[in-house]
């Protein structure tokens, strides 16, 4: 059920960090770090879908100057309670159309987040809303998979990506409409627990468009933080479009 923290709910936020720990390890927080310190480039930055403070907090420590957009507040008091937490300020709202007052060097997006707008419009909306945040020639960096269509035989709609001997995990996709859903079983003291979330699953050159749409052009596209080429094999990609002048 969806309440006011949309799909991230006091119970889902509680075990969040847990339950994304690969995602926390410094080997992967710290090439995005990185990147993204280079491209804000002491100027300041806004995070779309600021979470628990995952990169947030490591880029604020940076010395760059970071505000984040988060619908769930119990994701926010999760980011909130750790140390540096203060200085990270939060606006509650849709990151697609909510605004913040200042102008930023870097407005960004990681670990599929885009795909939590559900509807082409609320992902162009959000491409606009990145770029009215934007100074002349700042960047908006969005990190999102491509989607493992190539995965699914004739008949099949569900994709695994998770299997242990107390976890599940596996994405099911509808081709007509790019509508896809994660869903996450966990076995809770035997009994096993079901959650699931909603996303929009989206294509490099779709997104290429939408940035285009709001007067940004695509700059440089990576495999990963690391700057790896971005190929036909790749499973994701890290996109980054800059503000056109005037």
């Amino acid at each position: 059920m969806i309440d006011d923290d949309g799909y991230f709910s006091k119970s889902i936020a509680a075990g969040y960090d847990a339950s994304a720990a690969d995602m926390f390890r410094p080997d992967v927080v710290d090439p995005a770090v990185d990147l993204l310190a280079a491209l804000a480039d002491g100027g300041p930055a806004l995070e779309l879908g600021v979470g628990t403070g995952r990169i947030a907090l490591p880029l604020a420590a940076r010395g760059v100057p970071v505000h984040g957009v988060d619908m769930s507040r119990a994701m926010v008091d999760r980011l909130r309670a750790k140390p540096g937490g203060d200085a990270v300020d939060v606006t509650i709202g849709d990151f697609a159309t909510t605004r913040v007052e200042g102008e930023f060097a870097l407005v960004y997006l990681v670990f599929n987040t885009i795909g939590n707008l559900t509807t082409q419009d609320a992902q162009v909306d959000c491409f606009r809303n990145a770029a009215s945040h934007l100074r002349p020639g700042g960047c908006f960096v969005v990190e999102v998979g491509v989607p493992e269509l190539r995965k699914l035989p004739p008949g099949q709609s569900a994709v695994p990506f998770h299997i242990s001997d107390t976890r599940w995990a596996f994405d099911t996709y509808d081709v007509a409409t790019q509508a896809m859903s994660s869903h996450y079983v966990t076995l809770v003291d035997g009994r096993p627990e079901h959650w699931s979330v909603p996303f929009r699953y989206v294509w490099p050159a779709e997104l290429d468009l939408m940035a285009r749409l709001a007067g940004m052009r695509l700059r440089d596209r990576w495999e990963d933080w690391t700057g790896a080429p971005f190929t036909s094999e790749s499973g994701k990609h890290v996109s980054v479009w800059e503000k056109q002048a005037g």
